[in-house]
């Protein structure tokens, strides 16, 4: 691997990492929809205010999101919407993964009633 091309893959892994916590992918979508203030997006989440502020602040470093103040106010948009295809194709694969499952479970369980 090049010099070039290990930062290529730190700089993509960097952003995969910050898509890699549950409530991070749910801002993304709810940001998705319009912008949100922390304390909105604290009370679809269900966690404190610091814990919420820090997965933004995770995003925004990664260049997913940015932010517009009005008067002391935060509010947070989708910088970089390209992200939701990325979590269709997640989405995608994840049932490709959870239908191949079924089919292993159907054909073990055929065999045990053969």
């Amino acid at each position: 691997m090049t010099v070039q091309e290990k930062a290529r893959a730190e700089s993509r892994a960097r952003i995969l990492k910050a898509l890699g916590h549950p409530s991070r992918l749910f801002v993304v979508e709810k940001l998705a929809e319009k912008p949100y203030c922390v304390c909105q997006l604290t009370a679809m989440i269900g966690a404190d205010t610091s814990t919420v502020s820090k997965h933004l602040s995770i995003l925004k470093s990664a260049g997913i999101v940015s932010i517009r103040k009005e008067g002391t106010t935060v509010y947070y948009s989708l910088e970089a919407p390209c992200v939701l295809r990325l979590i269709q194709c997640v989405e995608t694969v994840a049932k490709r993964s959870l239908e191949g499952q079924l089919a292993n479970l159907r054909l073990v369980s055929a065999r045990g009633k053969a």
